[in-house]
C-alpha cells in the first residue's frame, strides 16, 4: 500500500517537473515539420545522457533539428563535417605557440560546445573517431599534457549516409556501442512535404524561442533518474537482452545461426536508461512494457551482429527485435 501511494506521489511530481517537454515540442514543431521519431530520440539522449547515431539520406533535417534544439535551451551548437583529411587536432584543438608571450596555450576545438553534430562520421578515419569516442565516453578531452572537462549537457548526434558507401571508414563495433541510440529515419509524408517548402519560401523562416536553460536540462537528468521501474521490468528487459545472446533459451532457435554476437550489458542499461527518459517525455512516473518496446528497436539495432547466413537470406536486425518482442513474454 505504501508502495502504491509512493508511485502517486512520484507519478504527481514527475508530471510537475515535465511540463517543459510540452513547450520544448511547441517550439521544435515551428520549425521541424514531422520526424517526430528523431525529435522524440533527441529529448531521449538529451535526458538521459546519451548520444544518438541517425541514419538517413541527406535533406531530412537532421542539422536543422539538433541545431533548434540547441537554440531552445539556449546551448552551444557545433556542426563538424567529418572528411577523410580530418585530423584529431581539428576535432579537439591544439597547442599553439605565441611569439609575443614566448609560450604555448591551448586553442580548444569545435568539440568544446554542449550540441556537437558529428556530419558523416564514418567518411573519417580511425584517429579522428577515437578522439570522438574519448569526448563521448570521458566527457573530458586532452590536449598536450592537459585534460579539460567538457560543458553539460553534452551530447553527440552523428550521422550516417546509408547509400553512398565509397570512401568511407566503418564504425568498429566498440565505437558504435557507445551510442546510446541508433535510429533511422525515412522521408516526409506529402503533406509535411507540402508544409516544408510553404516555409522555406516563406519571407521569414520561423525561429524558435529559448524557454530552458543547459542548467535546466542537468536538473532534468536528476529527475528523470527518479522515475520508478519494478522488478518485472527489469526481468523484461533483460530478457530481451538475453535472447540476444541465447535465442534458443527463449524459443528463437531459429536466429542461432543468424546473429553472430548479441547485445552487451551497455544494451541493457542503455533500454532502461531510455525507458525511464521515455516514461519522462509521457509525463510518467513509472515505467511500463510499452515504453521498454518504444525504444528497443533504436537500441538495439546497432549492437546485434549479423552472420553470413543472415544478410545471404537478407535478415536485418530489425527483423529479429521485431521477432523477440513477438515472442519473448511481457509482464
Amino acid at each position: 500500500m505504501q508502495e502504491t501511494v509512493d508511485i502517486k506521489e512520484l507519478n504527481e511530481r514527475i508530471r510537475q517537473e515535465s511540463s517543459f517537454i510540452d513547450a520544448i515540442n511547441n517550439e521544435l514543431s515551428k520549425v521541424i515539420v514531422g520526424q517526430k521519431h528523431l525529435t522524440d530520440s533527441m529529448l531521449i539522449g538529451l535526458l538521459s545522457d546519451g548520444h544518438i547515431l541517425i541514419e538517413g539520406v541527406p535533406g531530412l533535417a537532421k542539422t536543422l533539428s539538433i541545431s533548434t534544439l540547441a537554440g531552445i535551451i539556449n546551448a552551444r551548437f557545433n556542426r563538424i563535417q567529418f572528411t577523410p583529411d580530418l585530423l584529431p587536432a581539428d576535432l579537439t584543438g591544439t597547442m599553439i605557440y605565441s611569439q609575443k608571450k614566448e609560450e604555448f596555450h591551448v586553442r580548444k576545438g569545435p568539440i568544446f560546445a554542449n550540441f556537437i553534430l558529428a556530419d558523416e562520421i564514418n567518411r573519417a578515419p580511425a584517429k579522428v573517431q577515437s578522439a570522438l569516442l574519448e569526448a563521448m565516453q570521458e566527457r573530458q578531452v586532452t590536449i598536450g599534457s592537459d585534460s579539460f572537462r567538457l560543458e553539460e549537457p553534452f551530447m553527440v548526434m552523428a550521422t550516417q549516409n546509408p547509400i553512398e558507401q565509397e570512401g568511407t571508414y566503418p564504425l568498429p563495433e566498440a565505437q558504435v556501442d557507445r551510442f546510446m541510440l541508433k535510429v533511422v529515419i525515412t522521408y516526409p509524408k506529402r503533406a509535411e512535404e507540402t508544409i516544408i517548402i510553404r516555409q522555406n519560401l516563406a519571407a521569414v523562416f520561423p525561429k524558435p524561442d529559448r524557454v530552458l536553460s543547459p542548467d535546466d536540462i542537468v536538473n532534468a537528468r536528476k529527475v528523470v533518474k527518479d522515475v520508478y521501474i519494478d522488478e518485472k521490468i527489469e526481468k523484461y528487459i533483460l530478457d530481451i537482452v538475453f535472447s540476444t545472446r541465447f535465442p534458443a533459451d527463449y524459443r528463437l532457435g531459429k536466429f542461432e545461426t543468424m546473429i553472430s554476437y548479441g547485445a552487451s550489458p551497455r544494451a541493457s542499461i542503455s533500454l532502461a536508461r531510455a525507458a525511464k527518459a521515455y516514461a519522462f517525455i509521457r509525463r510518467r512516473g513509472y515505467v511500463i512494457p510499452e515504453d521498454v518496446r518504444a525504444v528497443c528497436h533504436d537500441v538495439l539495432r546497432h549492437r546485434i551482429g549479423l552472420s553470413y547466413e543472415a544478410e545471404a537470406e537478407n535478415i536485418l536486425s530489425e527483423d529479429i527485435i521485431t521477432e523477440i518482442l513477438n515472442t519473448v513474454e511481457v509482464p
